[in-house]
């Protein structure tokens, strides 16, 4: 029964994605929040199922989107096999600078991946190839051969097929035997160790495996905008990644959708309120702030499971699997 009204849940959820875009005058906003949720996603498996910790997860959407502008505009790869590379690259990065940072646990590990944020945001601006100090323009659309995708809407359904394949994706490594060994490392290092869990190996995995998501939806948006340069990623995007994946729910699937889509409305209203002419200039980002730190302190108290457990559990009555303990453990 709770599996029939999950499905159900779903199915609803899916197609009103899938019809809203078609009453919007201006989809970008739409675009990005798909985008956040196919970051968050890969957020929710590295923080929630796996028990770590991460600020930085900005630093592989600027990997994927600086792939694409790169073997696009300076060495003129064809625009769909640079989508591709992104995430390898990404995730090849995630990999390679895992295995000293992942030695690291909780906030030490929290700063580290902040501090590879901030690393690549001052490579961006230092390095020519990267673009500089001016950034890198003139990323051409998205195609196949001759034949260039144009329009928001194509952009709407690729990421919600995107995320679609994401979160089919999670699934299967949630409930594979290599996703048991993820969730027991949430519950203790020690324990899994003494089970057989390879504990550096796991934790290298789905690391690898979130910043290719993440370098995914940078490519994505490095052809959306279509502009790449050290602003595009600042840290702050990295923040509501975090903000996102707590208010929808650690350590379950759907939770980075919920809220991707709650935490980008809200900004939304926020901005709609800023533009009020008694207010000062700054009023979008105190506003912004000021959000930020009740919602996370009202969601850690009160619901630090998350949205969607609630969701799921107020149709079937019974609580879903999820690791409520570990949004207070990390964060």
């Amino acid at each position: 029964m709770r599996k029939i009204t999950s499905s159900i849940i779903i199915l609803t959820v899916a197609v009103i994605a899938v019809i809203a875009p078609l009453f919007m005058a201006d989809r970008s906003v739409y675009v990005q929040m798909i985008l956040a949720a196919i970051v968050v996603t890969g957020l929710s498996l590295f923080m929630g199922y796996a028990g770590q910790a991460s600020l930085g997860q900005g630093a592989f959407v600027a990997i994927g989107a600086l792939t694409v502008a790169v073997l696009t505009v300076r060495f003129h790869v064809p625009s769909l096999l640079a989508l591709i590379a992104a995430p390898l690259i990404a995730a090849a990065f995630a990999y390679l600078l895992g295995l000293p940072l992942l030695r690291l646990r909780g906030h030490y590990l929290a700063f580290g991946t902040l501090a590879v944020l901030l690393l690549v945001q001052a490579l961006i601006s230092a390095v020519p190839l990267f673009g500089g100090a001016v950034g890198i323009g003139g990323i051409p659309k998205l195609g196949i051969g001759t034949f260039t995708f144009s329009g928001q809407l194509f952009y709407v359904y690729f990421s919600l097929a995107i995320l679609a394949v994401v979160i089919l994706i999670s699934r299967n490594v949630v409930a594979s035997r290599f996703g048991r060994g993820v969730r027991a490392l949430a519950g203790s290092e020690s324990a899994a160790a003494s089970s057989g869990v390879p504990i550096l190996r796991t934790k290298l995995a789905v690391f690898a495996l979130a910043g290719g998501f993440a370098g995914l939806a940078g490519g994505i948006s490095a052809f959306f905008t279509p502009y790449v340069s050290s602003e595009s990623f600042p840290a702050s995007a990295s923040f509501t990644y975090v903000i996102m994946a707590v208010v929808g729910g650690l350590g379950t699937i759907w939770g980075g959708v919920v809220g991707a889509v709650l935490i980008t409305a809200l900004v939304q209203l926020l901005n709609s309120a800023s533009n009020i002419p008694s207010l000062p200039p700054t009023a979008g980002t105190i506003l912004q702030y000021i959000a930020y730190a009740v919602v996370l302190m009202v969601f850690l108290l009160f619901m630090p499971g998350g949205l969607w457990p609630k969701i799921v559990g107020l149709f079937t009555c019974r609580r879903p699997e999820t690791a409520p303990r570990l949004t207070e453990s990390i964060l």
